[in-house]
């Protein structure tokens, strides 16, 4: 089983969300926020082809990689999940590390907010990604889906629907 960067950020915001997404129960394609999401990473930095490098490595698809100065860049709508956004570049961080590229660094850039974050991946951090990826693995290996959780960022979620079919608003 490959965990990609997808997964990382799924899990830090839902174990539900990360089962579903992993048994192909996939909602993205419905959503107007997501399509806005990807708009925005299209059309803020339109030069960052010219500059940067998209990068497969072990499953993930890093968007924008600096090799110069080993920079990992991500693009995101919204701070609102900021914690799952440092995640999800903390484990690009790790992947290139354990392939050798050490000293990245990562770049979380809300362009909406005129915002940046640097995100790094302190040695002590390893063994936090290393127990995200086991933990992610017991998840989706579990027989059955976790309980949805009940929580205000579900609204904008685009599993809303799949997981609150049944109530009504």
């Amino acid at each position: 089983m490959t965990i990609t960067g997808t997964y990382i950020k799924y899990y830090k915001v839902c174990h539900r969300k990360t089962w579903l997404f992993h048994h192909k129960i996939e909602m993205e394609h419905t959503s107007e926020l997501v399509a806005e999401g990807s708009f925005i990473g299209e059309k803020s930095y339109p030069q960052r082809a010219e500059r940067y490098r998209e990068l497969l490595l072990d499953g993930s698809k890093i968007d924008f990689y600096d090799p110069v100065d080993k920079v990992v860049h991500e693009i995101k709508k919204s701070d609102k999940l900021e914690h799952s956004h440092v995640a999800q570049v903390q484990f690009y961080l790790y992947l290139l590390r354990r392939n050798g590229i050490e000293g990245a660094t990562g770049l979380i850039e809300y362009p909406k907010l005129r915002q940046t974050q640097t995100v790094t991946l302190a040695d002590d951090d390893v063994a936090m990604v290393e127990n995200w990826v086991q933990d992610i693995e017991r998840i989706v290996e579990a027989e059955h889906c976790p309980e949805r959780i009940a929580k205000s960022k579900c609204r904008s979620c685009s599993y809303f629907d799949f997981c609150y079919i049944e109530e009504s608003l």
